[in-house]
C-alpha cells in the first residue's frame, strides 16, 4: 500500500536530494549570456542532425497528407537551403521554358526572389517547373552576406522583437514569409517588366492586392492578375529608350 507524502514533508526530502546531486557545468552553455538553456542533452551536432531529419520527416507527412501543398512546401523548403546561393530555376510561360540562373535573395509564401549581376528576378511557384543546383557551382555561398553586424541584435530580438524586424528587410524575410504582393509593394520606384503567359508588360509597380497588380508606364496604367504572371524582372530606365522610341512612331503613325 502506498503513502501519501505531505508537502511539507516532501520538500526537505526533494532539497536533501539536490544538496547530493553531482552538479555538472557544461562548458559549451555556460557561457555568462544568460540567454537560452541547451536545447537538448546530446552533443549539438546530435542535435542538428536530429532537427533537419524531423523538419524532412515532417515534411513529407504533411504533403502526403495534404497533396496540393507539396509543390509550393517543397520548393519553399529547398530554396531555404540553398539561400544566399545559386540555383538554376527552370518555369513555364505560356509554351516556353525559361531557364534562369542567379543567387537566392528571398523566399516567400508563393514566390522566390533571385539576383544576378544585372537584375532581381521573382518567379511564383506556380510557374516553377523545376529547381536545382548549376553544375560545377560550389555549394557554399559568400562569408561577408549570411551575417548581420550587430552585438546586440540577440537581446533586442528577445526583448523588442517586433521593431527590431520591422526594420530590416533582411529580418523581414527572415521571420516572415511574404506573399509576392506584399513584397512588390516595396518596390514602387523600380521599372518592371512583367511576363504572362501571353504577353509582356513594361512600367512601375503602382499598387498591388492578393489578385491583380497595377503597373504605370508614364501615363498608361494596366493591371494584371497574379495568377497570370510567370516572372517579373527589374530593369533600367535605358531599356526602355527602344521601347519608347517604338510608342513614339506608333503614335505619329497613326
Amino acid at each position: 500500500m502506498k503513502t501519501r507524502m505531505r508537502l511539507d514533508q516532501y520538500i526537505p526530502i526533494l532539497l536533501e536530494k539536490r544538496r547530493r546531486e553531482q552538479r555538472i557545468k557544461d562548458e559549451i552553455y555556460e557561457t555568462s549570456d544568460g540567454i537560452t538553456s541547451p536545447p537538448g542533452a546530446t552533443p549539438t551536432e546530435e542535435i542538428r542532425i536530429f532537427n533537419e531529419y524531423m523538419e524532412q520527416a515532417n515534411l513529407l507527412n504533411v504533403t502526403n497528407a495534404a497533396p496540393e501543398k507539396r509543390k509550393p512546401l517543397m520548393l519553399k523548403r529547398f530554396f531555404k537551403m540553398k539561400r544566399n546561393q545559386q540555383v538554376i530555376i527552370y518555369s513555364r510561360s505560356g509554351n516556353e521554358i525559361l531557364q534562369t540562373l542567379g543567387k537566392v535573395s528571398a523566399i516567400g509564401r508563393d514566390f522566390v526572389m533571385v539576383t544576378n549581376l544585372r537584375e532581381r528576378i521573382w518567379i511564383p511557384y506556380h510557374a516553377i517547373e523545376s529547381a536545382n543546383i548549376p553544375t560545377g557551382v560550389p555549394t557554399f555561398s559568400n562569408t561577408h552576406q549570411n551575417f548581420i553586424y550587430d552585438n546586440n541584435l540577440k537581446q533586442k530580438l528577445l526583448s523588442n522583437f517586433g521593431e527590431t524586424v520591422s526594420k530590416r528587410d533582411v529580418l523581414i524575410q527572415l521571420f516572415y514569409e511574404e506573399s509576392l504582393f506584399t513584397n512588390l509593394r516595396s518596390w514602387k520606384a523600380i521599372w518592371m517588366k512583367i511576363q504572362t503567359g501571353q504577353e509582356k508588360l513594361h512600367g512601375k509597380i503602382h499598387d498591388a492586392d492578393q489578385e491583380k497588380l497595377h503597373i504605370s508606364f508614364f501615363n498608361k496604367k494596366t493591371e494584371m492578375e497574379i495568377k497570370n504572371i510567370t516572372s517579373i524582372h527589374s530593369i533600367r530606365f535605358s531599356s526602355l529608350i527602344p521601347i519608347l522610341s517604338r510608342s513614339v512612331l506608333q503614335g505619329l503613325f497613326k
